[in-house]
């Protein structure tokens, strides 16, 4: 056990997981938890972190403000697989290094990816509302089986998409911002630019991070690509849509309809866009099955320990 280091556990969640707790207190003598439940923004993270070595975080910032002001943090490790809210060039000035583990949370991401899409494909939202309110009206939706289905992100996630749709029949179109190779055994799944793919797919799904090449790649005039039976999915990052764009694509039926689990704002705070009727929202669940969080959670722990020295 280590019996120096002082943990800080920002996590919400991790800091509610019973297992998770045990496993960490089980190594580290000295762990605060995020036990009030606390939205770790700001002043309120700089305190909660005073004083800590190593710090397991969710969404939380860490970047050139905070970390000038924590001179005694020397490892971040995170829970959960993005890492866009970490300034990598700040922590490597200030020495600190990183726990982290890619595509550990995939397949709850991935399968909700087609939950989403058989959902607003079928009408599985509308439906539902108008039962509860007393209305009986059976819609005809559609099938995912043979559709044009966009990967804008050939990632960990991204992959596991596509394994996931062999079933399906469909066509696959990927487009990356970044160089990647196709396996080359895939008679369905070939590249394409991102106009490409935005024209000609039934369903976009976004699997990229949120950085300065990525923010808003989605405008109003990548939307305009779209014909106007494309559902849109993001459970990447918010801030890759232009949600006003988007909103007013919905509502003009200019596509057909988007499912989001981010968004620019969480909670969102533009009302007309959440309840916009074509829109299946969620409140960032992605990856939050009960098997990847234990997954995330313990890969977090490990990277208290096992971690990068960023160069």
């Amino acid at each position: 056990m280590n019996l120096v280091d002082k943990v800080a556990v920002c996590s919400r969640s991790f800091s509610k997981n019973t297992v998770l707790r045990k496993e960490i207190l089980n190594k580290y003598k000295h762990v605060k938890f995020n036990d009030e439940g606390l939205s770790l923004v700001g002043d309120t993270l700089v305190n909660f972190l005073q004083g800590q070595n190593k710090v397991i975080i969710g969404l939380e910032r860490i970047d050139e403000s905070l970390l000038s002001q924590i001179k005694t943090l020397n490892v971040v490790s995170k829970y959960g697989v993005g890492i866009d809210m970490i300034d990598l060039d700040a922590m490597k000035k200030h020495q600190v290094k990183l726990g982290w583990k890619g595509g550990v949370n995939k397949r709850a991401v991935s399968e909700l990816v087609l939950c989403f899409a058989i959902s607003v494909l079928r009408h599985v939202p509308a439906a539902s509302r108008e039962v509860f309110e007393g209305v009986w009206q059976q819609h005809k939706g559609n099938l995912l089986t043979n559709k044009t289905f966009g990967i804008v992100g050939y990632g960990n996630i991204g992959r596991d998409v596509i394994d996931l749709l062999d079933p399906f029949d469909c066509e696959i179109l990927v487009y990356d911002i970044a160089e990647f190779q196709l396996p080359p055994d895939t008679k369905n799944i070939r590249r394409a630019s991102l106009e490409e793919l935005l024209i000609n797919s039934d369903i976009v799904s976004l699997h990229i991070p949120l950085n300065d090449q990525t923010a808003m790649i989605i405008n109003k005039e990548k939307i305009g690509l779209m014909n106007k039976n494309t559902i849109l999915i993001n459970l990447s990052r918010g801030g890759l849509v232009d949600e006003q764009a988007l909103k007013h694509a919905l509502l003009s039926s200019q596509i057909a309809g988007a499912a989001f689990d981010v968004f620019e704002e969480e909670p969102p705070i533009d009302n007309d866009f959440i309840r916009c009727p074509n829109l299946l929202a969620t409140p960032h669940i992605g990856g939050l099955a009960k098997e990847s969080i234990m997954a995330m959670g313990f890969a977090a722990i490990d990277g208290l320990d096992n971690n990068l020295v960023l160069e």
